[in-house]
């Protein structure tokens, strides 16, 4: 089949280390490292902007989150922009949208109203979704908004009721074009308003032996009381790709249909810094991320570093489509069928709100500037705050930043760092040391 139906999956502030996969000891996703091995897993994927809708804003742009405008949480999507829904459209995809967008809310305060058409990205076919599904729902109930805009109660656990409405979009379709499925999940973020994890009921205990993560190891946060809700949030999106597995095989569609798997960032629990992403460590940047179908069956294990910046092309080149120069990434098909020479070296990170930061990630290195300016997309002048040595300390406990011995080290990294700032258009900048 040339044209695969692509279903992206898309959690929220899940960890790396969450899925079996990766190394979680516990059964929390089953179906997830089944799908891994038959298809392609990424072993190092990390987010370009560990924030919601900055991270939102890139996959459905192609481009920095500075270059939309969307660097931080509150910023619409310029209308005008094109994205990929209006490059599947043109395409000849129907293209169907589920869950949280998080991407209409500006001085039109969108967060719990429905998302007019023209604030959706090209989505036309099919919309279920809320911007900001936080604040129309809970862990338990609550309601998204359909195209016509009415308002859609669900009763029930979340992630099963926004997995339930993919599912339905799938069973009831009656063109025959192909379809690009995007469901956006809230699990397992933090509910904002109840300040916890609000995990299936009952299944807490299924959890609470979990081995603890190095990074977390003996660090405050709040780790201790969330982890084993945490860990049932992500068991039941797992519950929940198993049971889209099962309706596309139902509806003939599993062998012609790609299902990539990925998140929009990690989560340190509010051990780096007063919440729980918007970091430069791995706990923040480093997510899941793993695809199955046509491009990617038996691609095995990929360890090249690859960004969430490459999800954009890779959906285009998938279907056929045409990748616009102007993309930030590149396509990961050629590193699923093992082409030599087609990862990176290092991904480029922005971050925002808590900072107005940037840093980057090579195989070894990670190395972070900033400037305590929190409403600002650039600054003009930054100081180095990070520096961790990860072959020696992968869990990011020893900033080397004002250590003797590594002025080359730094210098360097300042250089492949400065250069990925001006690639993504940013304005010149000083780092000092």
């Amino acid at each position: 089949m040339s044209r695969p139906n692509i279903v992206f999956y898309f959690s929220d502030q899940q960890r790396w280390d969450t899925l079996g996969c990766y190394g979680q000891a516990l059964p929390v996703t089953p179906n997830l490292d089944r799908l891994a091995a038959e298809g392609t897993r990424f072993e190092n994927a990390f987010t370009c902007q560990p924030v919601c809708g900055p991270a939102r804003a890139c996959v459905q742009s192609g481009v920095w989150a500075t270059q939309t405008g969307c660097f931080k949480n509150g910023i619409a999507l310029p209308e005008g922009t094109k994205t990929i829904a209006h490059s599947f459209n043109e395409a000849g995809y129907d293209t169907a949208y589920v869950g949280k967008w998080h991407l209409a809310s500006g001085p039109e305060r969108l967060e719990t109203k429905p998302v007019p058409p023209e604030k959706r990205g090209g989505y036309k076919d099919y919309w279920m979704a809320a911007d900001v599904l936080e604040f129309t729902s809970t862990g338990y109930g609550g309601h998204v908004f359909d195209a016509e805009n009415n308002k859609i109660a669900f009763k029930g656990y979340r992630s099963d009721c926004i997995n339930g409405f993919a599912l339905d979009y799938i069973k009831n379709r009656e063109s025959a074009n192909p379809f690009f499925l995007f469901i956006s999940q809230l699990e397992p973020h933090h509910q904002n308003n109840h300040l916890r994890f609000e995990s299936p009921k009952g299944s807490r205990k299924l959890f609470k032996n979990y081995e603890v993560p190095g990074d977390l190891q003996g660090a405050a946060g709040d780790w201790k009381l969330h982890y084993p809700d945490y860990l049932s949030c992500c068991n039941r999106l797992d519950a929940n790709v198993g049971l889209l597995e099962e309706t596309l095989r139902e509806q003939g569609l599993y062998d012609d249909t790609v299902i990539i798997y990925t998140s929009d960032h990690g989560c340190h629990f509010r051990t780096r810094n007063a919440e729980y992403k918007r970091s430069c460590h791995d706990a923040s940047i480093r997510i899941p991320m793993l695809a199955r179908g046509p491009g990617f069956n038996n691609g095995g294990t990929v360890n090249d570093l690859v960004s969430l910046i490459d999800i954009p092309p890779t959906l285009l080149d998938l279907a056929g489509i045409p990748v616009p120069a102007h993309f930030a990434g590149k396509s990961l098909l050629p590193l699923a069928a093992g082409t030599r020479g087609a990862g990176r070296d290092h991904v480029f990170v922005q971050i925002s709100e808590s900072r107005t930061g940037r840093a980057i990630r090579t195989a070894r290195w990670k190395y972070a500037i900033s400037n305590k300016n929190t409403g600002e997309a650039f600054a003009a002048v930054y100081k180095e705050e990070c520096l961790y040595d990860l072959e020696n300390d992968p869990h990011e406990r020893n900033n080397l930043i004002a250590e003797p011995g590594y002025g080359d080290v730094r210098a360097r990294l300042r250089e492949m760092l400065l250069s990925d700032m001006k690639a993504a258009g940013e304005p010149a900048a000083v780092i000092k040391i």
